[in-house]
């Protein structure tokens, strides 16, 4: 089964290392966020990729192009530009990348990458969060379900204290720090995908965005799946979330890394 790892837009809201770089390409304890994703589904047996890129894809290009021997202890002889390898430390992936447009929205970028899924089921994911979710456990409950799509869910904290209060007295009945939100669950990606998804999303419009009338329609033909994922999971969304997961990562407190 193949991953298809969505990488190809702006991070508008990441602004301070996207102007530079891609998204995916932010690091978290000097790998970029997109190899920590890699590496969860990895974990699982998971080793075939599909890159959707787009904004500066020739970075993450390189990246995976030169990984063999950045990875690798090696002599280069300069007289005759020779390279021996003595041993390496890369990775047993496939990795293909494809230049799914600049502009182009989620849906147009997963409709692109059709022919090199053929007709076979697969993984799905933004390439910009981690969770420590069971990648094994996504596959086999989305089998049992029976549903074209199944969609990883998660219910996340509030930002603030709840506080309950008598509205006659004003009297504080009630203080939670941090609640569940409101709760309600959300889409977190790591979705497990029939090929007939693909049929919900039309040929040739890049205007698509697959959250909107492709995951909408799959959900009022009642062929969606949520598999609620009650662990942890983080979006990288700001400057401020790549430096909370450097500081997990440095620390050795990261919950995602699960190999």
């Amino acid at each position: 089964m193949k991953a298809v790892i969505l990488a190809g837009g702006f991070g508008s809201r990441l602004s301070e290392a996207t102007s530079v770089i891609p998204k995916p390409m932010v690091e978290i304890g000097n790998k970029p966020i997109i190899w920590h994703i890699m590496k969860i589904y990895s974990h699982y047996g998971i080793n075939d990729f599909v890159i959707c890129c787009g904004y500066k894809q020739y970075i993450i290009k390189e990246y995976f192009a030169n990984y063999y021997l950045h990875n690798s202890d090696m002599t280069v002889n300069l007289a005759d530009n020779s390279v021996e390898v003595h041993s390496s430390h890369s990775e047993n992936w496939k990795v293909t990348m494809v230049d799914t447009g600049l502009n182009t929205m989620t849906g147009a970028r997963i409709k692109r990458i059709q022919p090199f899924i053929g007709n076979e089921p697969f993984l799905l994911t933004y390439g910009d969060g981690v969770a420590d979710i069971n990648i094994q456990r996504t596959i086999e409950d989305h089998r049992q379900s029976g549903a074209a799509i199944s969609m990883s869910v998660f219910k996340p904290e509030g930002k603030f204290g709840a506080v309950n209060i008598d509205p006659d007295t004003n009297r504080i009945h009630s203080f939670c720090e941090k609640p569940c939100g409101d709760g309600n669950w959300i889409n977190i990606g790591f979705f497990v995908c029939e090929p007939e998804v693909f049929d919900y999303i039309p040929e040739g419009d890049d205007s698509v965005a697959f959250e909107k009338k492709p995951l909408e329609m799959l959900a009022n033909d009642g062929k969606m799946h949520a598999y609620k994922h009650t662990g942890f999971w983080k979006p990288m969304d700001m400057l401020r979330d790549n430096k909370e997961l450097n500081t997990m990562w440095n620390e050795r407190k990261a919950p995602w890394k699960i190999w």
